[in-house]
């Protein structure tokens, strides 16, 4: 039997999800509370949940935007209701109560026959016994029909009424649709955000020092790349940020005039898992360098993580110098934007986070979220896990024990 049109297009929202996502059935069963072979059949459109949670903690993990969850919500709305009509019974006709007490009109009209009745008996010869004899029980049953006219109009007249004083329909249990929150006014999402912003993951502290975590042996690990090639080194080895991820955030507003105000930054942890099993490949032996200002630091273990102002280091001079924390609230413009550069830290969890940005400006208030091209960042803790530098005269890497005996 070929699937319902809404049944389908839910399922291929749902395979988008996991297509982006890329962990296996097993592996985001396991963090949804669902078996591996149920999440293939969400996905092949051979099921629909009963509930939207599951799904909805799903798109969490996944990243997928608010605007994603409204159209996943109204999707799953849609192919929810199709599952019904497909499992429920066809229901028999039943008749309505007005129609059901309502007389039908046939047997007063037929009632007379076409030869009067007489109005006393005739003593005279006895009737034929063989002809039609003229019914005398009708007289009496017509006599209850105004009755039960009256009685049916009557129940009618209380349905009308049960029905405009608001008791419960079966169509009051319809869900309204996800695409207009109560706390969203029309209109509202589809106005652009008043200002621009850009991510780059793929940093390393003071442009040379950072560790990622590989699950391939130092033999089939290509050697440190240069910083600005890091974002295809990681791609190609299917690297993971190894005890610290370094997130720059670019703002720009869109007016010259009209400036936008940042309040605050959050931390959202939508997953955590025992740190990865895998290799740590240092890309250098460390390095110093400048922070830049608006440093925020992050400690992923703690069960709320959050943004936390720290001063920075400017050693573009002779000389280094502090750069005292600054806090929220920020104002940017097109022509003074702004940089936040989170440096987000964990040694006992394989964590998947994004951030929440809140700001407001003309009248608007909102709440961006920041991720890695959709997808949530991911930083896994180092401890325990063997660690290697490359060693460049050798061309090979070696582990931090040789790297030290060679000094």
């Amino acid at each position: 039997m070929p699937k319902d049109a809404a049944v389908e297009e839910f399922a291929g929202l749902v395979r988008a999800l996991k297509a982006r996502d890329g962990r296996s059935y097993e592996a985001l069963g396991r963090r949804l509370s669902v078996s591996a072979s149920t999440l293939h059949r969400y996905c092949s459109g051979a099921t629909v949940p009963e509930e939207f949670a599951v799904v909805d903690r799903l798109a969490l993990l996944c990243g997928a935007d608010e605007e994603e969850r409204r159209a996943l919500e109204a999707a799953w709305t849609a192919a929810d209701r199709a599952r019904r009509r497909a499992t429920s019974p066809a229901p028999s006709p039943v008749p309505s109560p007005a129609a059901s007490l309502v007389p039908s009109p046939a047997p007063v009209p037929d009632a007379p026959e076409p030869h009067p009745e007489p109005a006393a008996p005739d003593p005279g010869p006895a009737p034929d016994p063989t002809a039609p004899e003229a019914p005398r029980a009708r007289p009496r049953r017509r006599a209850p029909a105004p009755l039960l006219v009256a009685a049916a109009v009557a129940l009618v007249v209380l349905a009308l009424a049960a029905a405009l004083l608001g008791l419960p329909t079966r169509t009051a249990s319809a869900p309204a649709p996800a695409s207009a929150p109560a706390s969203t006014p029309p209109g509202r999402t589809a106005a652009p955000l008043p200002f621009t912003w850009s991510v780059g993951s793929q940093l390393w502290q003071g442009g040379c020092g950072h560790t990622y975590l590989v699950d391939r042996a130092p033999r089939a690990v290509a050697p440190p790349p240069v910083a600005a090639d890091s974002g295809a080194w990681a791609g190609t080895h299917g690297a993971v940020h190894g005890g610290e991820a370094l997130v720059r955030i670019t703002l720009q507003g869109r007016s010259p005039s009209d400036a936008v105000v940042l309040h605050a930054l959050h931390v959202r942890v939508v997953d955590r898992a025992a740190p990865l099993p895998w290799n740590a490949y240092r890309m250098d032996n460390g390095c110093g360098g400048a922070v830049t200002p608006r440093h925020f630091a992050v400690d992923l273990d703690r069960p709320r993580p959050l943004a936390r102002p720290v001063d920075g280091l400017d050693a573009s001079g002779s000389e280094v110098r502090t750069i005292p924390a600054v806090s929220f609230p920020y104002k940017i413009t097109s022509s003074d934007p702004e940089e936040l550069l989170v440096s987000a830290r964990t040694a006992g969890c394989d964590c998947r986070w994004y951030l929440e940005l809140e700001w407001s400006a003309g009248g608007r208030t909102g709440t961006a979220r920041i991720t890695d091209g959709g997808k949530p960042f991911r930083t896994s803790g180092t401890k325990g896990r063997p660690t290697y530098v490359h060693d460049s005269p050798e061309g090979r890497w070696i582990t931090d024990s040789d790297s030290g005996q060679t000094g």
